[in-house]
C-alpha cells in the first residue's frame, strides 16, 4: 500500500509540474531552433516530420489559449510516457520461473 501511495503522488506531482510549470517554462523552450536563429542557420532547417501531430511545436492543436494548450500538451506527454515506459517495465518484468502462472 505504501509503494501505491508513493507511485500516485509522483504521479500526481509530475502532472502538476507538466500542466502548471509549463505557464512558467522559457518563451525559448527547443534551445536547438533558438540557437540557430541567433547564429543565422534556422532558414537550412527542413520541416519536422511531427508537423500533424496534436501536440506539436510544445501547444494542443486546436486550443486557443498559449498557456491552456501548453499545459495540456506538458500533462499529455507525461501521461504518454508513463503510459509507454509502465508498459515496457510491465511487458519486460522479471518473473519468478517456480511460480505457478495465472492465465
Amino acid at each position: 500500500m505504501r509503494n501505491r501511495r508513493f507511485l500516485l503522488a509522483g504521479l500526481l506531482v509530475a502532472l502538476l509540474l507538466a500542466g502548471v510549470g509549463s505557464y512558467y517554462a522559457s518563451s525559448h523552450p527547443d534551445g536547438l531552433e533558438y540557437v540557430a536563429d541567433k547564429t543565422g542557420f534556422l532558414d537550412t532547417a527542413e520541416e519536422p516530420v511531427d508537423t500533424g501531430s496534436p501536440f506539436a511545436d510544445y501547444g494542443t492543436k486546436g486550443v486557443d489559449d498559449a498557456r491552456l494548450s501548453g499545459g495540456i500538451a506538458g500533462v499529455a506527454g507525461v501521461g504518454l510516457t508513463l503510459l509507454i515506459g509502465g508498459g515496457l517495465f510491465w511487458v519486460l518484468r522479471r518473473r519468478d520461473p517456480a511460480a505457478p502462472r495465472q492465465d
